[in-house]
């Protein structure tokens, strides 16, 4: 019982270690956490074909609180089953089973916390001022690659063999606030060869935009105008010519307009569950990144 709650917080420094966020922010978590597990177990309970009366079984071992925390220590440091069994007195098995009943009510207080800007109360000046003036109207878009184990399916492990990894990865697209860094759309997962516009495109972010509110990436969206009127990317180097001094100046400070992104992305990356290799076959990968992009939301609230 080494990471149970009541003896985890005595120690505010190790158990932000441990699951990336402050007591605070824990009890604000748990707060909303409570209402949507209670739900979830109720359905669980009166599932159609359930043979057992409500009340029957053996009950949980861990409380509500500390399946909870298992869930997010699991997310972040990414042990394996039997360390986190070790860790909170419990069998694997019932780690594995409490990780699985947590992680989909995870995944839906997620989701709420994804909220597009919302361009209504504000005036929507050209390009240029309203990436300056109003950096809430800007989302910036990017995807990141976490490993994966090599399907034994030799056909089927090139569709996920990404040239940039030089290894399988699935690819995740994340869309972020440009002034608060605030994750605001994180579709399913691809595999990694995809092209970053492809991913763009299946994701069907452009028809959920609001109107003036101006989406950003870099120039892996070359093409991106296209799609969506206020769409912007670097400027491309014309080809056989020297690049202009304008649009070398413009690539500077849309370099610097995209740094939220990498942030954001770094963030969810602290969780190991994003960053070491997948263990789960790929499957449920978006189930988990959506689960932090909850975490991680949780943390930069204001």
């Amino acid at each position: 019982m080494i990471a149970r709650y009541h003896r985890l917080s005595r120690y505010p420094v190790v158990f932000k270690a441990m699951t990336g966020l402050s007591l605070a922010r824990f009890s604000a978590l748990e707060v909303d956490f409570a209402p949507r597990f209670e739900q979830a177990e109720a359905a669980r309970l009166t599932r159609p074909g359930r043979r057992r009366a409500i009340g029957a079984g053996h009950p949980f071992e861990l409380a509500r609180r500390d399946q909870l925390l298992l869930t997010v220590v699991w997310l972040r440091r990414y042990p394996i089953n039997a360390v986190l069994g070790y860790l909170f007195g419990i069998e694997e098995t019932t780690a594995l089973r409490t990780v699985r009943r947590v992680l989909p009510v995870l995944e839906a207080a997620g989701l709420d916390t994804m909220r597009l800007p919302d361009p209504g109360k504000w005036r929507r000046p050209g390009l240029v001022g309203l990436t300056t003036e109003v950096p809430a109207l800007t989302v910036i878009i990017d995807t990141f690659e976490q490993a994966v184990q090599r399907p034994q399916d030799r056909a089927e492990a090139d569709t996920y063999y990404s040239g940039k990894k030089k290894r399988p990865t699935l690819k995740t697209q994340v869309a972020i606030r440009a002034d608060t860094g605030a994750i605001v759309d994180l579709p399913p997962s691809r595999p990694g060869p995809t092209a970053d516009i492809t991913v763009l495109k299946e994701s069907g972010l452009w028809p959920r935009l609001p109107p003036g509110v101006i989406p950003i990436g870099d120039l892996a969206y070359v093409g991106v105008d296209a799609l969506h009127p206020l769409g912007a990317t670097p400027r491309r180097k014309p080809r056989g010519k020297p690049r202009p001094p304008e649009d070398i100046a413009f690539n500077t400070d849309f370099a610097r307009r995209r740094v939220p992104v990498e942030h954001t992305i770094g963030r969810l990356r602290a969780y190991q569950a994003l960053h070491q290799t997948d263990r789960h076959h790929r499957r449920d990968h978006t189930l988990r990144t959506r689960a932090v992009a909850g975490l991680v939301n949780l943390c930069l609230a204001v």
